[in-house]
């Protein structure tokens, strides 16, 4: 029987061991850092980029480590101008680094040096993570699965704001009231960002470019922050009229963080990985 990742350790004797090594990589001029939870055993290992939201508060580090106990290896990294990171925050910068943490882990040095795969590399994102997991899969064709959940549709909220001016101060002020880790930017400029990309950034316009790939996408339906009827719905709707591709989609009751759903979120992402990613070299 196979251990189950989210409550067992892997086997004492699997070498090499497991290991979480500080990685930096370059992006926008910046040097930024994260941490790589890499899979006991010889691998290689297939390896999932986990894309934080905003600000980063909920860092998805329980979900790092089970995939990693399932075999997975997870790299966690802090977007531009965020949590001590050189630079400015943008959302243009977020899509921009998480394209450049791809591209590092595609790094043959570094992909040696801890045993993994790159052509089974899957982007994966909770909130504004979950967008930017989408928009940067979407534009590199080869990356092999995406997944979000309670990703932010910044071109459906562009296009709310645009039918109801009163909202846009809403925005304003939502935005704001996350910048102490940021830094070069606030809740003014953050909106006019998202006004001013408008429909390029309305996510249901990515479904064609995934034909023929593995797309998880888990709504909230107790969420104040991403409602699932503005942010899953219509993503949704749009991945299921693909001719071809595989969509996987689930409405958990809960709110933004998935607070009480983090064993439910694990096990759907590992489902989905396992069934379309796999483990095995």
């Amino acid at each position: 029987m196979t251990p189950d990742p989210l409550v067992t350790d892997p086997a004492a004797d699997l070498r090499p061991l497991a290991t979480t090594p500080a990685i930096t990589f370059t992006s926008g001029g910046e040097t930024l850092l994260g941490v790589l939870h890499v899979p006991a055993g010889p691998g290689p290992h297939p390896v999932v980029l986990l894309l934080h939201g905003f600000p980063g508060m909920e860092r998805n580090f329980d979900v790092a480590q089970a995939l990693r106990r399932a075999g997975y290896a997870t790299l966690v990294f802090h977007y531009r101008g965020s949590w001590g990171m050189g630079g400015s925050w943008s959302w243009r910068h977020v899509l921009e680094d998480s394209a450049a943490a791809v591209a590092a882990l595609r790094e043959p040095g570094l992909a040696a040096a801890h045993r993994l795969d790159p052509s089974r590399l899957v982007i994966a994102g909770h909130s504004l993570g979950g967008f930017a997991a989408l928009m940067t899969a979407a534009a590199d064709p080869s990356v092999a699965a995406a997944a979000s959940w309670a990703g932010f549709d910044f071109g459906a909220v562009a296009a709310a704001v645009r039918e109801d001016p009163g909202k846009r101060v809403t925005y304003v002020e939502a935005f704001g009231e996350d910048l102490l880790p940021l830094c070069g930017t606030g809740g003014e400029a953050l909106t006019a960002e998202m006004e001013e990309a408008g429909e390029q950034w309305r996510l249901a316009r990515l479904a064609p470019r995934f034909e023929g790939r593995p797309v998880l996408l888990i709504g909230t339906s107790r969420d104040v922050v991403t409602p699932h009827t503005l942010h899953h719905e219509p993503l949704a709707a749009a991945f299921r009229a693909r001719p071809s591709g595989a969509l996987e989609e689930d409405v958990f009751a809960t709110d933004h963080a998935l607070s009480d759903h983090r064993v439910a979120l694990t096990r759907t992402l590992l489902s989905f990985l396992d069934r379309h990613v796999g483990t095995a070299g």
